[in-house]
């Protein structure tokens, strides 16, 4: 069932140069030092209004310090945040009931039930008694609550209460969503389920941006940064970045894959080596290509046969963080 209607809710009028034909939020050498670890270096942002941005990274990459950052919840140590028009941190008070913020920890009080969660989120964020009967309601039918308003939270499942916390999180009828790795404790049925929804809110006008580790996830959104260490090392659409891999990404069958794969790992300009059931999947630097893994092989005494395959996300993935230097990382 789709997300219900944002434009129920009414809004506070805005300036007027902060327009909705801008980016929703837009990041310029951002930086954010703890220490001496630098946790985010010089990332710079656009993202477009109405879209599922997506934040890939390996745990510590920044992913989480960034959304912090973006939402007025960090202060930074470089760089500029315009969010929604609002200067950020100088103007975060205004921005925060415009973003709604859901992480991975479902921030939900398990001894009220669902419509009391619902109602305690929506008093929070300002909503007038006559606009939260009719907001929650229209969130428990979304969100499939009917015949759950009165069940604890805490007596729920997963996947029940990832959806009762994105009902909470957008009880406000955010303009933006900051969704930190929502799906990392729920079972893959819920998983999709809940990327409906998300899409349901994107269509709707809800600009959305969401970390994850997960490629399926990742695959879905409609343009992915990837961050490594703090720093921006890939950003485009799904397309754009596997088309830029174009032949790079190689097959490889032989009868022995095992040995085969331990033979590629030491080839010039291999970056990674996968088994895939009796096939391997390997990943070149630019440059690389199938007649030079043949010769690799032939000379390593094995008999196989290399082939261009197309490259996917998670091909993507590796080759931006294959320069990884694995300082201490920052979640």
């Amino acid at each position: 069932m789709n997300a219900p209607d944002h434009a129920a809710l009414p809004r506070e009028d805005r300036p007027a140069d902060r327009s909705a034909d801008r980016p929703a939020i837009v990041a310029r050498g951002l930086g954010k030092q703890f220490g001496a670890l630098k946790a985010v270096d010089g990332v710079d942002l656009r993202v477009p209004r109405a879209n599922v941005y997506g934040f890939l990274g390996p745990n510590g990459s920044g992913k989480s310090t960034t959304i912090r950052m973006l939402c007025g919840l960090l202060t930074p140590t470089a760089g500029e945040i315009e969010v929604l028009g609002f200067r950020i941190p100088e103007e975060a008070e205004a921005l925060r009931r415009r973003i709604g913020y859901m992480t991975q920890k479902f921030s939900l009080y398990e001894d009220l039930t669902v419509r009391e969660n619902l109602e305690f989120l929506a008093e929070v964020q300002g909503l007038k008694r006559p606009q939260r009967k009719v907001r929650i309601d229209a969130l428990i039918e979304a969100y499939d609550f009917a015949d759950r308003q009165k069940q604890l939270a805490g007596t729920m499942s997963g996947g029940q209460k990832q959806r009762l916390a994105l009902a909470g999180a957008i009880v406000h009828a955010p303009e933006l969503l900051f969704l930190d790795e929502p799906t990392s404790a729920v079972d893959p049925e819920s998983r999709r389920d809940f990327w409906e929804k998300l899409f349901d809110l994107a269509d709707a006008g809800t600009t959305i941006l969401v970390s994850t580790h997960y490629m399926d996830e990742a695959e879905r959104c409609h343009r992915i940064a990837i961050l490594d260490t703090g720093r921006l090392v890939a950003d485009g659409t799904p397309a754009e970045l596997t088309r830029a891999l174009a032949g790079r990404t190689l097959g490889v069958r032989a009868p022995e894959p095992r040995r085969a794969q331990s033979a590629l790992h030491r080839a010039p300009g291999v970056l990674s080596v996968a088994q895939i059931g009796n096939e391997l999947r390997v990943l070149t630097a630019a440059g690389g290509d199938a007649a030079q893994l043949q010769a690799w092989l032939r000379q390593a005494g094995i008999d196989g046969e290399v082939m261009d395959i197309e490259p996917n996300l998670e091909d993507v993935f590796v080759s931006a963080t294959s320069h990884r230097t694995d300082p201490a990382r920052a979640a």
